[in-house]
């Protein structure tokens, strides 16, 4: 069974990655998950803490001399930021008065305030210390474990931002994702990143924040991923409950689902043609529905949309209340992104990875990446004998 866990928080001493279920022989080093790391820390609109963290995973299990082991991938992530901490993120009992650096002031929109109900917090750093958004430093690297997993498939996930603000781009699944990875803003259109810098840039200057929507692209996944049968086996909705859990996202479409609504039932269907030189035997003319069908993968790319919110802190705080006191106060400001819609595309592409690593172990299975290999490779035949009079 794949899964993961990670722990810690946001200025504990640092965070903790297992990984479960990667079988043996995935070649895999700690300078392909920095590689990884380093790419989240990147974006025009990042705040401060981007400046004191250089976030490097250290693989603690599970991988000897660049191999997996069929074990559990371990890993850890210091937290830099920890030293400005160690008073009051101490895991030891306080020997005495310490600076707790206590928080009681809600943030709106933020995760405190039912966080602090929930778990009777009286000091809701007990609560936005884990909810922050440097845990996805740890998903990152859980999902740099499931890529190199999929890369010896020739599974590639790519990003792109779509929109910042109210400035949109013309995104498709078959971008130049090279421009896309050297544009600060993820965006392989000069005139369209100039403009989602402006509009970074207003968003700052009025002492506020900004969302988006960003696209997740897989490409060369096989048919047949996920199944129809059962609710919680469909691969679109494990896929979309995976993006939904990254911090601030608060929508998700699978192709453009939102804005086939609104055409005809004969502009968006998919129309499957013969083709003798795919593996399906088949292909399609278009791909609306985004590489999913039924709860399945059908061969084609996998395009998923993410819509981001402009996160909760900012510089000119709204107001609020002391969750103890009762008293109305301005809520506090905690250094944070003016925008995270690009870094929050390698969040995306983890989450992806993760979730397509499960569902190819899920289908194919084997202790070791050989048998793996055997098993896909003895699917796709299955495909090709299957259409034969093709």
């Amino acid at each position: 069974m794949f899964r993961y866990l990670t722990a810690g928080e946001s200025h504990g001493p640092g965070l903790t990655v297992i990984v479960e279920g990667i079988p043996a022989g995935v070649l895999l080093t700690e300078q392909y998950i920095a590689s990884q790391l380093g790419r989240r820390q990147q974006g025009y609109g990042r705040g401060g803490r981007m400046k004191i963290e250089t976030d490097y995973a250290v693989v603690q299990g599970g991988v000897r001399l660049g191999e997996t082991l069929g074990s559990p991938v371990a890993m850890w992530i210091e937290n830099k930021d920890f030293a400005n901490w160690t008073q009051a993120m101490s895991p030891a009992p306080p020997d005495g008065e310490v600076d707790r650096k206590e928080n009681t002031r809600v943030v709106p929109g933020h995760a405190d305030f039912p966080g602090a109900l929930k778990y009777l917090a009286h000091d809701m750093r007990n609560v936005l210390e884990r909810s922050s958004a440097r845990e996805t430093a740890a998903r990152v690297a859980a999902g740099a474990v499931a890529m190199a997993f999929l890369d010896e498939f020739g599974i590639e996930i790519h990003s792109q931002v779509a929109s910042i603000g109210n400035v949109n781009s013309d995104v498709s699944q078959d971008a130049d994702w090279d421009a896309v990875e050297n544009s600060d803003v993820r965006s392989g259109d000069p005139d369209v990143a100039q403009k989602f810098r402006e509009a970074i840039d207003e968003a700052k200057a009025n002492r506020t924040t900004v969302g988006g929507v960003f696209q997740v692209v897989a490409t060369g996944v096989p048919v047949g991923l996920g199944s129809h049968i059962q609710w919680d086996r469909k691969l679109d909705g494990r896929i979309s409950q995976a993006m939904m859990s990254i911090n601030a996202v608060k929508g998700v479409e699978i192709g453009r689902g939102f804005e086939n609504t609104r055409r005809p039932g004969h502009d968006i269907q998919d129309i499957v043609v013969p083709n003798r030189d795919d593996s399906r035997r088949f292909s399609r003319t278009s791909n609306e529905a985004g590489g999913i069908e039924g709860g399945m993968s059908n061969g084609e790319p996998i395009v998923t949309y993410v819509a981001i919110k402009p996160i909760a802190t900012m510089t000119r705080p709204l107001p609020s209340v002391d969750i103890n006191t009762g008293e109305v106060i301005e809520a506090p400001y905690h250094r944070s992104d003016v925008c995270q819609v690009p870094p929050a595309c390698v969040v995306g592409e983890a989450m992806m990875a993760l979730v397509l690593a499960h569902a190819m172990l899920e289908k194919f299975g084997g202790d070791h990446i050989l048998e793996v290999k055997r098993n896909v490779a003895g699917y796709i035949d299955s495909h090709r004998e299957f259409g034969t009079s093709v």
